[in-house]
């Protein structure tokens, strides 16, 4: 099982499959590898890492959950490059992994390839954070996985022409079936890292600067239709500003799963001009 140590001592895992030009997969919030799992087919012909963050899938848990937020996890990032001898690399940021990857920007924009941000960009609708309060850090009610697969699709908001099994391999990749229930498969004091961090009343910092630091790089962005986080005015702005392959993917909210026919176009053309971006 592949894995690296951080500069402060924790053990994170990754993973590491395919050969050519490196492209890291930064999952959101509270996911892990596995959310990449459907995007896997659309990226022949490149090398595809994926990292958990700390606390999330299969690494390990930090002593100070305060340590959860975007710059110590755009750091482990960084780490993990130097761990595997990469002086660039390409990213596709789901939601936080987008933001992690506007970081890179004002951190490290010498050591990017291009970027692919799948529903996230400079401006994050306020209403589809306050959803993710209601649950993130809290253990479901449900007490099976199959109990879990029946409600979850029912309560995805923006999602429709889903399959049963979808929801299913969700369940299976992100809660633990226990004795009395089912477990979150992170750690639940993340949820303290991000109350720390969230003001409502605070003015959204401007990442706009952030985003033009990545001129001259490919760049794509996929937006589900349905999306709280990302508007189709924020996906129009940013195709304005820079250029973008831009996709939009129906009967789909936060976020696509990334094997729809968009989102594959978009991937593959993504590779494509990383691969020649002349």
């Amino acid at each position: 099982m592949p894995r690296y140590t951080s500069s402060d001592g924790l053990s994170l895992h990754y993973l590491d499959e395919g050969e050519g030009l490196p492209v890291i997969c930064l999952a959101g919030l509270t996911r892990n590898a596995s959310d990449f799992d459907y995007a896997m087919p659309a990226m022949q012909g490149v090398r595809v890492i994926r990292p958990d963050y700390r606390g999330r899938g299969q690494s390990e848990w930090a002593e100070d959950p305060m340590t959860y937020t975007i710059p110590r996890e755009t750091q482990d990032v960084l780490e993990l490059m130097d761990h595997l001898d990469l002086e660039k690399a390409a990213f596709v940021g789901t939601s936080r992994g987008g933001l992690i990857s506007l970081t890179l920007a004002a951190m490290a924009r010498e050591r990017m390839l291009g970027v692919c941000f799948v529903d996230i960009g400079p401006v994050i609708e306020t209403a589809g954070l306050e959803v993710v309060l209601t649950f993130i850090g809290l253990n479901p009610v449900w007490k099976t996985l199959d109990e879990a697969q029946d409600i979850i699709g029912k309560r995805m908001a923006g999602f429709a022409n889903v399959p049963a099994s979808r929801w299913r391999e969700e369940v299976e990749h992100h809660f633990v079936e226990v004795e009395g229930g089912l477990t979150i498969n992170y750690d639940p004091k993340l949820r303290d890292a991000v109350l720390a961090t969230f003001d409502p009343e605070a003015e959204a910092p401007d990442l706009w600067p952030f985003y033009e630091a990545l001129s001259g790089l490919p760049l794509a962005a996929i937006r589900g239709a349905n999306s709280d986080l990302m508007s189709a005015e924020t996906l129009d702005e940013m195709a304005a500003r820079l250029p973008l392959i831009a996709a939009t993917v129906p009967d789909r909210g936060h976020v696509p799963f990334l094997d729809e026919p968009e989102a594959v176009r978009a991937l593959q053309d993504w590779i494509t001009k990383l691969k020649d971006p002349s």
